[in-house]
């Protein structure tokens, strides 16, 4: 009896330690890769080759330095937003006081990275999920998600032109 009474006390103590979720972030997105080769989704695709209109005007070749064809994803962002890429700090003033006119928060980072790190930690998944190391970003994030084709027709009601509008989903 003494010894049924130790294996069930063991078993219940390995099952509660198994439970604990500890300080340990939480990683709702698992997408590691199993091997030792390159990351093919680290790769970025340069931008496609052009002439230039003045070949005298091309700067002198620098060893390890960025050249024209290299993906500039901030400049891209700035210029998807109205602004100069490239212009330096504080040149694009309009671009900044139109993004900022409802007001700017200070340390807003500070503050989404903790509020995401308690979301994260409430929705860790179940225990199976945990030890599983099965992904539940989608199934955390259910909620905070954008649905695709209502905003679509929300835009086109509206007469926005939508050039770049995602795929329908399947029976749509």
């Amino acid at each position: 009896m003494q010894k049924a009474q130790l294996i069930l006390a063991v078993t219940l103590a390995v099952t509660l330690a198994g439970c604990a979720k500890g300080d340990k972030v939480p990683q709702l997105m698992n997408l590691r890769s199993a091997t030792n080769g390159p990351d093919e989704f680290g790769i970025l695709p340069p931008k496609a080759l052009e002439m230039p209109t003045d070949l005298a005007a091309l700067p002198d070749p620098t060893p390890g330095g960025a050249n024209l064809t290299d993906p500039q994803p901030k400049d891209d962002a700035i210029l998807a937003l109205g602004g100069r890429p490239g212009a330096g700090a504080g040149a694009d003033a309009g671009l900044v006081s139109h993004v900022s006119r409802y007001g700017v928060a200070s340390g807003i980072r500070d503050t989404l990275a903790a509020e995401d790190l308690e979301w994260r930690r409430k929705n860790n998944g179940r225990l199976l999920e945990r030890l599983l190391n099965v992904n539940v970003y989608y199934k955390a994030y259910r909620k905070q998600s954008l649905d695709q084709q209502a905003e679509l027709w929300k835009w086109r009601q509206r007469g926005v032109k939508t050039p770049s509008a995602p795929p329908a989903k399947d029976g749509e």
